[in-house]
């Protein structure tokens, strides 16, 4: 075990102050298909939808529009991003429906900084009392509820109530052991400064899979914002897409259900589970940002 692994796995480490038991039983099949039958692609983000089954221990809590990952460890449990303030009401009572309470929760994780993935994050941490964990970049932003100025999107955002309990920063690569699952952030910045994905294990009956929770990663901005005129952010963007493609990854998330094509995956149309999936996203990605780009390039020529 290196040096840097027990530095994180001692700042990340909580106390468990309940265990959470087992979840309640959903049938994959049955939850999937109720998901389907109340979402379409790119839905609205506050829409409810029901839970279901990721894999293992794993569990989609979100709304329709916005993915919110709860994973069940042996003591309490690990919620990855609460979506809106009304969306955490629909998270809330899915983390009730699987027979869990939010007291339970014992660690909150987010993917990046902006309203409609953690408007929700100062409410469920009032509620669960648990810290958040942010990419270093994130952390100063969930705080204080105001977007950074270097963030492409800057501006286009509601403010976010800011957080007022315990906001840990996480670096690239760190691992560290929440609620009793081991989970490691990786720094994926370019849609905002501070954007992290995170991976773990989860095992069922058939065995083990690395399940991740894929950040956002497209090259979205307000209108004035030119990607060319900031070329350190555009490398920064680069490494964080190849980092997500270098990963083990059997099965990926992502915080908006769509840009997995989720509802296609849960109707059996693709692979559930897809070794290849992270590097097929970080290409799709990747592409996107090259044609970014290009369009800002053909336009400073008058094109």
């Amino acid at each position: 075990m290196s040096a840097r692994y027990l530095v994180a796995l001692s700042a990340w480490a909580l106390a468990a102050c309940a265990h959470a038991g087992e979840a309640a039983p959903l049938t994959p099949e049955s939850s999937r298909a109720d998901w389907v039958a109340a979402c379409n692609d790119w839905d609205e983000w506050d829409k409810p939808a029901p839970p279901y089954r990721i894999h293992g221990q794993t569990y989609q809590v979100g709304t329709c529009g916005i993915s919110a990952v709860l994973i069940v460890g042996d003591e309490g449990l690990v919620l990855i991003d609460t979506g809106t303030q009304r969306g955490s009401e629909a998270v809330e009572a899915n983390i009730a429906r699987l027979g869990f309470a939010m007291s339970d929760v014992k660690a909150l994780l987010v993917s990046h900084e902006h309203y409609d993935h953690v408007g929700g994050m100062a409410r469920l941490q009032k509620l669960s009392g648990a810290p958040v964990f942010a990419g270093w970049g994130a952390s100063p932003v969930i705080r204080s509820g105001r977007d950074d100025p270097r963030d492409p999107q800057h501006g286009l955002h509601d403010p976010m109530e800011p957080v007022i309990g315990e906001v840990r920063s996480v670096k690239d690569g760190e691992t560290g052991t929440l609620a009793g699952v081991a989970i490691t952030g990786i720094a994926t910045p370019g849609h905002t400064i501070g954007a992290m994905s995170w991976s773990w294990e989860s095992c069922d009956e058939a065995g083990c899979i690395t399940i991740v929770y894929g950040d956002s990663l497209s090259p979205v901005s307000a209108d004035d914002y030119r990607f060319t005129d900031h070329p350190d952010y555009v490398a920064m963007f680069r490494g964080g897409i190849a980092r997500l493609a270098g990963l083990d990854c059997d099965l990926l998330v992502t915080p908006h259900p769509s840009a997995s094509d989720m509802r296609t995956r849960l109707k059996g149309d693709a692979p559930w589970i897809d070794p290849g999936a992270c590097r097929a996203y970080a290409d799709k990605v990747g592409k996107r940002l090259d044609d970014r780009l290009a369009q800002e390039a053909k336009a400073a020529n008058g094109g």
